[in-house]
């Protein structure tokens, strides 16, 4: 008599857990794991099963979904977001930012109000401080008008890595020399960044398709959100669309990834092109584009 197995061996993973545990991630997270990533995903599941002495994934998925502290929870989403970034990574979207938007930016809004800036995610701190550096080293207007920036991502542990500031040779070897000797300071093969840029960054916790997230990002002029959607599927490419639009002010902009297209996903933006750059603007200030 042949049995049906109701659990999964100790150590493995069936397709129903799979299943099970790609629907509860993408009801949290909004990223949906294709088939193709099932290794992926086993590999970093077995990981944090053997960290909290788990040997069934089903004790394991029990226990992540009904921890009170919620610990075991961020544990996991950080252990499937990658994170993969470096300084002035799509440098020509820093140049446009300089050349372009900063001074459209300012002469829409009006004097002494900030300019305020959202990069997510994160990850590990070499978007936003990319952003600061490039604004002091290339616009000039910030001799008369103030940036805030603001970065979030929805892994604790890269926030820690970006808070810290200390990043490796290939991670900043796409700053000029003389750039990178005015922010960082080298100890052995270390590249320790300055304070005063770590500082000129508020960096935060936040899942972009959180309920909480309406209420506390708003009122931006730019936002950097690149390589995100693509971890998306349609459903929440469009709720994360609308989070963004709602985020900036009339006239702002925000720049995608390079394989990354908004009007694929909404029609709420204009499409602006600076030279082969493409920018998407939220419509509503009147003279916004010169």
């Amino acid at each position: 008599m042949t049995s049906i197995r109701t659990t999964s061996p100790a150590g493995e993973i069936s397709d129903a857990d799979f299943d099970r545990f790609r629907s509860m991630f993408y009801r949290k997270t909004g990223i949906y794991f294709e088939d193709s990533k099932r290794y992926f995903v086993d590999k970093r599941l077995k990981e944090r099963m053997k960290q909290t002495g788990h040997n069934l994934f089903k004790s394991y998925f029990t226990f992540m979904r009904f921890q009170a502290s919620g610990e075991e929870l961020q544990s996991l989403v950080n252990a499937m977001t990658v994170n993969e970034t470096y300084f002035f990574r799509e440098e020509y979207q820093f140049e446009t930012m300089c050349r372009h938007l900063m001074d459209d930016l300012d002469s829409m809004r009006p004097s002494g109000e900030d300019l305020r800036i959202w990069s997510v995610p994160s990850s590990t701190g070499e978007e936003p401080y990319s952003i600061a550096i490039y604004l002091l080293e290339y616009w000039k207007g910030l001799d008369h008008r103030d940036v805030e920036i603001v970065s979030s991502d929805i892994d604790t542990s890269v926030l820690e890595h970006a808070k810290r500031g200390i990043y490796s040779k290939r991670s900043v070897q796409n700053i000029p020399l003389t750039v990178r000797q005015r922010y960082f300071t080298q100890k052995g093969n270390e590249f320790h960044l300055s304070p005063d840029i770590k500082e000129s960054v508020t960096l935060c916790l936040a899942n972009i398709l959180g309920a909480e997230v309406p209420g506390r990002f708003r009122s931006f002029d730019l936002i950097y959100c690149r390589n995100l959607l693509i971890y998306f599927d349609d459903d929440s490419r469009r709720k994360a669309a609308q989070v963004l639009y709602d985020a900036l002010k009339p006239g702002g902009y925000i720049f995608l990834g390079h394989s990354e297209s908004m009007s694929r996903i909404c029609s709420l933006f204009k499409i602006k092109k600076f030279g082969d750059v493409i920018v998407y603007q939220k419509p509503g200030f009147e003279g916004a584009s010169r």
